[in-house]
């Protein structure tokens, strides 16, 4: 019985003892909720309050050989803690003198009302008034730092500065629509800056860089922030665009958009090989004469539209491929009007009277949209699909996936749909009723330009953080053969005679050949139909036709006044390639050469009697009798050195790379042609191809170095 009551005893115990502390507990959670609520919010409302995020500086963008385009600059605001001891201590003496200053240098209110701010907020003792009603740059920032009752510094005279960095172009507006912009509290709620078009908006990831954090602390008076997370800065991004060859895109174009009084144009320049944009300039119509970067249309969906004569390339090459015609093959464009089922195709110049049977070649020489409609219908009537099929497999009815936001998406009718009518593949053929961006057309022209090979226009090289290359982007192939090499080879004639013999013909100089196709496409007006005036003029090709190194092309939206595409764009693609060329010939932008490539001949020509006198002066005999030419040939075979006779055919350009100035001046001239020279040294290349016909007088180019 007494060990019952024992443990009856010691459980009553234990069973008080957790009451009492079950109480305890319930009374720290109603304390901890209820009776210190004041002092728990104060805690939490001062980690809030003084929690400072530090903004990172956001990285630069820049052109491909480390110029920037776009960067931060830092901006100021000062405030001013009022409730600080050193202002205290100055604030009656002092603060009238600080009024008259602001008021003098920002001019937007009086002495007297400055001081009335002042005085209001000094009463409520505020920790943070802002003096500076607007962002101030470094230089304005070191003239407010000596203010009265500032100067004493951030201790002495409650001095707060804030920095905000700002974004700025240092070239203005040269490619500003590609670089993109900035805006303010996008990306739900963020507070700086974000990207939000362009390439600011696509790298925003690198570009934006880290928040760091820092914490406030009141220390007798002085405000000090302390860092508890360092800030990160935001990566570079180093772009494919080349200054020189912006800034000459976009004043052609812009010269061009104003005498055509045009709404809006459009001009890239890419690397053949490497897909790489050098050039994109996108201009639109602000005010009578007036052009800006407001979009951009080579990419965007408001540059998609029907791109006309541009598309027969495309059209002709894939009967070409498919052994539908052949080049030679005549058909008959009659008097340049044709009535297919309901509708009439008219060719550009039908009021004279129009061309009847002409070749294959020649339609597209010509740009006859009746010679490219029989050629297609002709063809494919029967069977439609097997011709937009074609048009798929290049992939031509997808967006390119680059790496820049907003591309436009392309458009393309297909047989059995409700939007294919009877006319369909015949206004397709020279491109109606299908829609393109710019830069989507360009992409295939460099393809022809490349013997076939498609790669992805990019404008973007590497992602570098403080210097180090972080990421590289490398050419992408889209596809390795877009046709055989026997059709990219008629692609190519084509479009060297459109600018030899046909609608391009005014774009030819004297230094270098140009191949490309003009395109004049009308404008819809809606459901009424194509707008009369309304036209969209472009021309699409490359350049030195021989040896591509760019292409391009120009678009310019509704021109007033003449309208055809090689009256309006054609100059200014001309314009671009004349100078890019002069460019390349003071060696600052040609692209690198292929490794193992070889540019000039190894075996080396000249003047026999000096060739001969060098020969002997180095005692080295030669297998052979001397030439009885002026100029001779060294060649080598195995240790021996052989000395030939140099013929030059009449008519034929000589190669005479490797020579020196003097030779090469004396067989060309004798040759008949004309010689201009660039450089030092030996002949590093011409711009007339060796073994290509030329005409008595013409110019040639030769290169040196």
């Amino acid at each position: 019985m007494n060990i019952r009551n024992a443990i009856i005893s010691r459980l009553a115990v234990i069973y008080f003892l957790m009451l009492i502390l079950g109480v305890v507990v319930v009374f720290k959670l109603l304390a901890v909720q209820n009776i210190k609520t004041d002092r728990w919010k104060q805690i939490a409302d001062n980690l809030s309050n003084n929690t400072v995020v530090i903004e990172p500086i956001r990285g630069n963008i820049c052109a491909d050989d480390g110029n920037v385009l776009a960067t931060s600059v830092p901006g100021y605001y000062v405030r001013i803690d009022l409730a600080a001891q050193g202002v205290k201590r100055q604030y009656a003496e002092k603060s009238d003198s600080l009024a008259l200053m602001l008021s003098r240098f920002f001019k937007n209110a009086s002495p007297k009302e400055y001081k009335r701010r002042l005085d209001a907020a000094y009463r409520n003792s505020d920790r943070g008034f802002m003096l500076t009603p607007r962002k101030i740059d470094y230089n304005e920032l070191q003239v407010i730092k000596n203010f009265p009752i500032l100067r004493k510094g951030t201790f002495g005279g409650g001095r707060i500065i804030i920095q905000e960095n700002k974004r700025v172009l240092p070239l203005g507006k040269l490619a500003a629509r590609t670089i993109g912009t900035l805006n303010k509290g996008a990306g739900g709620g963020t507070k700086g800056d974000v990207g939000n078009t362009g390439i600011e908006g696509s790298f925003e990831t690198y570009l934006k860089g880290e928040e760091g954090v820092a914490y406030r602390q009141n220390l007798s008076g002085r405000w000090l922030d302390r860092i508890e997370i360092e800030p990160k800065d935001g990566m570079d991004v180093i772009t494919t665009l080349n200054i020189r060859m912006q800034d000459i895109t976009e004043s052609a174009l812009e010269r061009q958009l104003k005498a055509s009084n045009a709404e809006w144009g459009t001009a890239v320049l890419m690397e053949v090989k490497t897909g790489e944009i050098k050039a994109i300039a996108n201009l639109g119509r602000v005010a009578p004469g007036h052009y800006e970067e407001v979009y951009n249309y080579a990419l965007g969906h408001a540059g998609c539209y029907e791109p006309g004569s541009t598309f027969k390339l495309i059209s002709l090459l894939i009967a070409l491929d498919q052994a539908k015609v052949d080049t030679s093959d005549v058909f008959d464009t009659g008097s340049g009007v044709w009535k297919y089922h309901d509708r009439t195709i008219y060719d550009s110049d039908y009021k004279y009277g129009g061309h009847g049977p002409i070749s294959v070649k020649r339609i597209f020489e010509l740009s006859s949209n009746v010679g490219v409609a029989k050629i297609i219908t002709s063809a494919y009537e029967k069977n439609p699909k097997e011709y937009v099929d074609r048009i798929y497999e290049l992939g031509l009815n997808k967006p390119l996936g680059l790496e820049v936001m907003g591309e436009g998406v392309p458009f393309f009718k297909y047989p059995g749909n409700k939007d294919w009518w009877g006319t369909t593949l015949a206004w397709m053929s020279y491109g109606y009723e299908i829609k393109m961006t710019p830069l989507q057309m360009l992409a295939f022209y460099n393809a022809v330009a490349n013997d076939g090979k498609m790669v992805k226009p990019r404008l973007i090289k590497e992602i570098r953080e403080k210097g180090a290359l972080r990421e590289s982007y490398k050419t992408e192939v889209i596809h390795s053969r877009i046709f055989s090499r026997r059709t990219i080879r008629q692609a190519q004639s084509m479009l060297e005679g459109v600018c030899e013999n046909g609608t391009g013909k005014s774009l030819r100089n004297d230094v270098f050949k140009i191949a490309g196709k003009t395109g004049t496409a009308q404008i819809s007006s809606g459901q009424s139909g194509y707008g009369k005036g309304l036209y969209l003029a472009s021309f699409a090709g490359y350049f030195p036709a021989d040896d591509p190194l760019y292409s391009m092309i120009v678009t310019i939206n509704k021109p007033q006044g003449a309208y055809y595409g090689g009256s309006v764009a054609g100059p200014v693609f001309a314009e671009v390639a004349e100078k890019v060329y002069a460019y390349l010939l003071q060696g600052k932008g040609k692209p690198e050469e292929t490794p193992g490539e070889e540019i000039a001949p190894a075996v080396k020509s000249g003047m026999t009697h000096d060739l001969l006198q060098v020969l002997d002066e180095l005692n080295v005999d030669t297998d052979s009798s001397n030439p009885d030419t002026d100029v001779a040939k060294v060649k080598r075979e195995d240790n021996n050195l052989i000395l030939e006779d140099y013929k030059v055919s009449d008519g034929v350009v000589p190669d005479v790379r490797g020579m020196g100035a003097s030779n090469a001046v004396y067989l060309l001239e004798n040759a008949g042609l004309r010689v201009r020279i660039s450089g030092v040294g030996k002949v590093k290349s011409q711009s007339i191809p060796a073994g290509r016909k030329f005409k008595k007088g013409q110019t040639i180019l030769l290169t040196l170095g």
